[in-house]
């Protein structure tokens, strides 16, 4: 299967989160953030499309998933990828991280059953992934890095915002959009100085 986005053609398989609102509301606000020198990490990459976006127009992008299907759709698509669970063994500091986490409250019944639950089950609160990458993130980002991530209003994007300010960062909005039950929005975090 493929899409065609912004002038690339982007190949995805039966297992990896077909590219939708979500994917290209964060690759909008990606191409607007990113600058030529910047080294790049695409967390939890799906088949790489924002990866894919932005290899001409940094110093290096990395595109990373837990699902091998993912992580082998990114390499279809032109994208250095690997499989990591997280930050799980992955080494050296970026400065810029992009992350489409899974941000849905799932409940039991309404799990799929394979790898597609990975992109999309947040667990009960839909907060389950975001809060063990807010937790990491910092030791990966150089001094000055930034941080770009989409939550949902469907689980509670104050306590998102809590944990980044905890955690010593600085959180704006810098995109939105309004669907039937929810709002998109992607949040931009620098280390606060």
């Amino acid at each position: 299967m493929k899409i065609h986005y912004r002038g690339a053609e982007i190949r995805y398989s039966a297992h990896v989160y077909e590219p939708s609102e979500d994917t290209f509301l964060l690759a909008e606000a990606a191409l607007s953030e990113v600058s030529r020198n910047d080294h790049v990490l695409e967390m939890g990459c799906g088949c790489g499309l924002v990866s894919a976006l932005l290899r001409d127009r940094c110093a290096s992008v990395l595109a990373a998933d837990l699902n091998p299907h993912a992580a082998a759709c990114a390499r279809a698509n032109g994208v250095d990828s690997v499989i990591c669970d997280l930050f799980s063994g992955l080494k050296g500091r970026f400065d810029l991280i992009i992350f489409n986490p899974p941000y849905l409250p799932t409940g039991e019944h309404e799990r799929l059953g394979g790898w597609l639950d990975m992109a999309i089950d947040g667990g009960s609160d839909g907060l389950a992934v975001i809060g063990r990458f807010i937790s990491d993130v910092r030791d990966h980002l150089t001094p000055g890095g930034r941080l770009l991530f989409l939550v949902s209003t469907l689980a509670d994007t104050g306590r998102v915002v809590h944990a980044l300010e905890t955690q010593g960062f600085e959180v704006s909005m810098v995109a939105g959009e309004r669907y039937m039950f929810e709002q998109l929005i992607v949040l931009k975090s620098a280390v606060r100085t």
